[in-house]
């Protein structure tokens, strides 16, 4: 296959250096369009493709001309390349298997198809699963990838349970679980699961009172935690229910209660171990989960919540572990500030090991958990100058707009900016700005510098769920 490749004199070097990786399977011509690939003019374009048999072209990502009417004259197809040159070595050996996009950068349109591939990979997993066994439609165990547990602590305490389960299942959570502490009632558990009548999805209740166990069995399609101190108590009514359990070491060895949950009656049961926090027997405790015959249940989120750490990482390394150890259902929580977002990440995070199948290591998998940082640093030449100006401390005083102050606040996922107690919202920090700027909200270049990074800082804000304080450090 014929391509050129034009490119700018700034990224020349980088681009051949990228071309000679593929040279063996393209012939690829490197013309040098001006000093910035991006400024390539579908004349340009044209003029450069009649010079030469060409079976494509490929234009910088960046590059905001249509080349349709180039296409139209010389009947070469011309595809979008990668934003920046220093992609170009992850794009090219990927010519011959993805058919590029004429309109989205070849490093966006790349990512998108892989995660699309990632996805269908996933589907068809899910659906080759012979499962353990299955709870409202979801499989259990069976090579099934493992499921989110999500746990809403004192369910009876929310102002608006229904909200919460819906979030934590289209965060990606498989089962809701209700957890209850020592002043529940049995009419407040009841009362939370009549609550949820709309929710089509699976729901546990955590509790280890029988009372309270008992009035949650109308609608808990799972029972967390039974043991020897309450399966006589409550075990015929959760057989009886027809509601999986999960079934815990107490005085007595989790085997034995095991085989007392069999002897209720319960016929879908689950086998948690114990997974402990760090500093308290974590590594230990993972020996617990060899050599049981029964679907395992993995704690994480008994880890992530006394630990303090970013999650995204502590999520993909505890789903790591639970993969390792066979668990089947991973339980996770968002109780405190820091652990917000869990869900979601334990769901990829269980995705990637799904996705593992067949591969030594959980990467280059189409999905991944980098949130902040970059699996690949990208190293663009700088650009050139011939002089310098060194930077001024701007002074103290400060000069107000004469148009009046903006007060910037975040609104859920939304940017609010008020001006003279107008509020212009939206999620992208720079609609909020341009709306500003189109309705005279402000008319000084220094107050519209200070609006863009206060805009911009409360954008990243909401995509990190950080808080956000107008003039305060990020």
């Amino acid at each position: 296959m014929r391509i050129l490749l034009p490119t700018g004199s700034a990224t020349v070097g980088i681009v051949k250096a990228a071309v000679s990786q593929v040279s063996d399977r393209h012939t690829i011509d490197v013309v040098v369009s001006g000093k910035v690939a991006s400024f390539l003019t579908p004349d340009s374009l044209k003029r450069l493709i009649c010079g030469g048999n060409y079976d494509m072209a490929i234009v910088s990502g960046m590059c905001t001309a249509s080349f349709a009417d180039v296409e139209r004259t010389t009947g070469v197809p011309v595809y979008r390349g990668p934003r920046h040159a220093a992609d170009l070595p992850l794009v090219l050996p990927l010519l011959e298997r993805f058919r590029f996009s004429r309109t989205v950068p070849a490093d966006e349109f790349l990512a998108e198809a892989r995660r699309k591939e990632a996805c269908q990979k996933m589907m068809l997993h899910e659906e080759a699963a012979n499962p353990d066994l299955v709870i409202r439609g979801v499989k259990i165990g069976g090579g099934a990838r493992m499921k989110v547990l999500a746990e809403i602590m004192d369910a009876h305490r929310r102002d608006d349970l229904e909200a919460e389960v819906r979030r934590f299942f289209a965060d990606g959570a498989d089962i809701v679980d209700l957890g209850f502490g020592f002043d529940t009632t049995p009419g407040d558990v009841e009362r939370c699961f009549r609550a949820l009548e709309g929710i089509e999805g699976p729901l546990a209740v955590d509790t280890q009172d029988p009372s309270l166990i008992e009035a949650a069995l109308f609608r808990a399609d799972l029972v967390l935690s039974l043991h020897e101190g309450n399966i006589p108590l409550v075990g015929r009514a959760v057989a009886d229910a027809g509601a999986a359990a999960v079934v815990v070491p107490r005085e007595q060895t989790l085997s034995e209660n095991l085989a007392a949950a069999e002897e209720a009656g319960i016929c879908r049961l689950i086998a948690d171990p114990l997974l402990q926090p760090v500093g308290s027997g974590l590594t230990d405790s993972l020996r617990g989960f060899s050599g049981i015959s029964y679907p395992l249940f993995f704690g994480a989120g008994n880890v992530t919540e006394l630990l303090d750490a970013d999650s995204p990482g502590a999520n993909a390394l505890l789903a790591g572990m639970a993969h390792e150890v066979g668990a089947a259902i991973i339980f996770t929580s968002e109780h405190s500030d820091k652990t917000r977002g869990s869900v979601a990440e334990m769901r990829l995070a269980t995705e990637m090991m799904a996705l593992m199948t067949g591969r030594p290591y959980p990467k280059d998998l189409g999905i991944d958990l980098l949130i902040l940082k970059e699996k690949r640093r990208r190293r663009e030449p700088l650009p050139k100058y011939r002089s310098i100006l060194e930077t001024q401390t701007p002074p103290d005083e400060i000069t107000y707009d004469p148009l009046g102050c903006i007060r910037i606040g975040i609104e859920g996922d939304c940017i609010v900016a008020v001006h003279r107690r107008r509020a212009v919202r939206g999620k992208h920090w720079e609609d909020v700005f341009y709306t500003l700027l189109e309705n005279g909200c402000l008319s000084r270049l220094d107050h519209a510098a200070y609006l863009g990074k206060e805009l911009f800082k409360a954008e990243l804000a909401i995509r990190l769920k950080r808080s956000f304080e107008q003039d305060g450090q990020f």
